[in-house]
This record gives C-alpha cells, structure tokens and sequence, in this order.
C-alpha cells in the first residue's frame, strides 16, 4: 500500500512538473505574403524574439494561409481564432479613434521616430480610451510618410492632383485626397497595379516602400515629396486575453521585454529600411518634386479642416488630443535629434 501511494505521488510530482514546464505555442494570424516586409522584417523577427526572451518556453507559428480578410484580424484575437494578429485600423472606421494622432500630416521622416513616439503617447495617454480593452496590446506602430504618386500630369504644381483619382487606403488618407482635390479611389493595396494599369486610378498614396513591392515603379513617373510625408498608415499588433492571461508571469515579462517600445522600434526600422530600397528602386523611373515651403503651407492650410476633424473625435473618445499631440511633438523632436 505505501509502495503504490508512494508511486502515485511520484506520477503525480512528475505530471505537474511536466505541466509547469510545457511548451506554449502562440498562433499568428497572416494575411500578408511571406515576402512582405512587415512579416518577414517584423513579424517574424519578433516572434524569433518570443522563443529567445522565454528561453524556448514559448514558441510560435505564423499561419501560412489568412484565417480572414484583413478587416478582420483584430476581431481574430478577440475571439482567440489566432493567439496573436496584427492589422490596419483604419481598415474598422470609426473604431480607433485615437489612431488618428499617429495618421496626420508632416510628423516626420522616419517610421522609426513616429513608430516610437506613437507607442509612447498610446502607452502614457491614449490606452485611456480604452479602445483595445478586450485585448492585450503587443505594439501600436506607423509605416513611413506617405507621399503622393502619379502616371502623368506634373506634380510640382498641386493643381496636378485636381480632380486626379487617387488610390487611397483606410483611415484618413481618404480625407486627406478630398482635401487637396483629389477623386479617392478606394482598393485594396495588392489590387493597386490593376487599378492603375486599367486606368481606373490615375495615382497613389503610398510609402516608398510599397511602390516598389506592389511592382509600380513603371507605373507612376511623378512623386510630391512632402516634408514628414501626407498621412502615416498605423497598424497593431495584439494578443487575446486568455492566451496572455495563460502565461506564467515570468513569460509575460519575457514578452514585454521584446514588445512595446521595442517592437515599435523595430517595425520603424524595418519600414525605414524598406522605404530606402524603394527609393532607390525608382531612381531614374520616378521625377519627384519636394514639395515647397509654400506648397507645405497651402496643403496644411486645405488639410487642417480634417484635422481639427480628426482632433475632435481623439478628445471624443476621452483623451485629450492636445495633450496627444503635445508627447508626439516631443518625442518625435527627441527620436530624431538622436
């Protein structure tokens, strides 16, 4: 009878034992090709990280086909379809409302600059709002400045963009082209080298880097550089509750190591490294017109409507977008002196 009770305590000391110590494999959500820079630059990158920080206690797998559109990847972590997801805002409107700090005109150069400066205003301030509650936020992050692409016209003169029909993406880029008299031409980003070869868009909003994924460096031959780019795009990356909640705090910690500020770093380098090899891909392709310190100041004069638009709806959510706009300056000011 004690050889047998002695037995089973020993099975049992080695099944918790073997429990404590599991391996945890966290699902990543894709909807990006392979070859993408915020997956092969970012998200992967990070979750090699994940393994690294937990010494192997958590591992993951990205998925290799999309579990849903890309509208629907938040919605993925909160329903725990995937453990962690990454996506757009701007493709939910009306849905973060504070992301609109991050999207407006003439913040900066470099995505590493806006990227961390935004995860610290949204760390410090703008997590207030309460907007991703129902996840556990891994990272909030910006691509590189937008700039304005066309096949055709002369973009040294803004009357170029007058009634031109411009592909845009979510958030407030749409705004934005109306604003400047621009026709928005709504599409996917994969869907813009038919839009423009079809004649359907006559141009793009994009960062340099997406020009030169999507094969458009012989599609467009005009760029208006505009200082600290026309829009940013920001994007997410986020947990489902219950599958951070199942960590063991010691892995948490892990996590939080290489999250947070630090991800936000590295999706700004990635983009920035990006950015350069698409620049340097449409040397000799592209004419591009840097645009004037009058033009600057006719566009932020058309643009500002929408952003006193956009402003309202951060204090709406209950922040105060002053004080938002405030830490971003500050940071943005900081990241680039370094």
């Amino acid at each position: 009878m004690k050889t047998t009770l002695k037995a089973a305590t020993m099975l049992a000391g080695i099944l918790f034992a073997s429990h404590a110590f599991a391996n945890e494999t966290l699902t990543i959500a894709n909807w990006l090709p392979p070859s993408h820079p915020l997956v092969k630059d970012v998200i992967e990158p990070f979750a090699a990280s994940i393994e690294k920080a937990t010494d192997g206690r958590v591992t993951t797998n990205i998925l290799p086909a999309p579990l849903g559109p890309p509208p629907a990847q938040y919605d993925l972590a909160v329903n725990g379809v995937a453990d962690i997801t990454f996506g757009v805002q701007g493709y939910n409107p009306g849905r973060f409302r504070t992301t609109n700090i991050a999207e407006i005109p003439f913040w900066g150069d470099t995505a590493e600059a806006t990227s961390v400066a935004y995860w610290r205003t949204w760390d410090s301030l703008l997590k207030d709002a309460g907007e991703y509650d129902d996840v556990h936020v891994l990272a909030v992050f910006t691509h590189g400045p937008g700039q304005v692409f066309m096949n055709g016209g002369d973009l040294s003169e803004l009357s170029a963009i007058d009634g031109a029909k411009i592909r845009v993406g979510g958030g407030i880029v749409h705004e934005l082209v109306s604003a400047l008299g621009g026709v928005p031409v709504e599409g996917p980003s994969s869907q813009t080298y038919e839009l423009l070869s079809q004649g359907v868009a006559d141009g793009i909003t994009f960062p340099y880097e997406s020009v030169n994924f999507f094969g458009l460096t012989d599609m467009v031959n005009q760029a208006l550089v505009i200082p600290g780019g026309l829009y940013n795009t920001s994007f997410f990356v986020v947990m489902n509750k219950d599958s951070w909640a199942g960590l063991s705090p010691e892995d948490q910690a892990a996590i939080d190591s290489v999250s947070g500020e630090a991800l936000a770093r590295l999706a700004g380098q990635a983009w920035d490294a990006a950015d350069a090899a698409g620049l340097q891909a449409m040397q000799g392709k592209v004419t591009f017109h840097d645009a004037t310190p009058e033009q600057v100041a006719e566009i932020g004069e058309k643009v500002a409507p929408v952003v006193e638009a956009k402003l309202a709806e951060i204090d709406e959510a209950g922040v105060s977008s002053a004080k938002a706009m405030a830490l971003m300056k500050d940071n943005i000011d900081e990241l680039q002196g370094e």
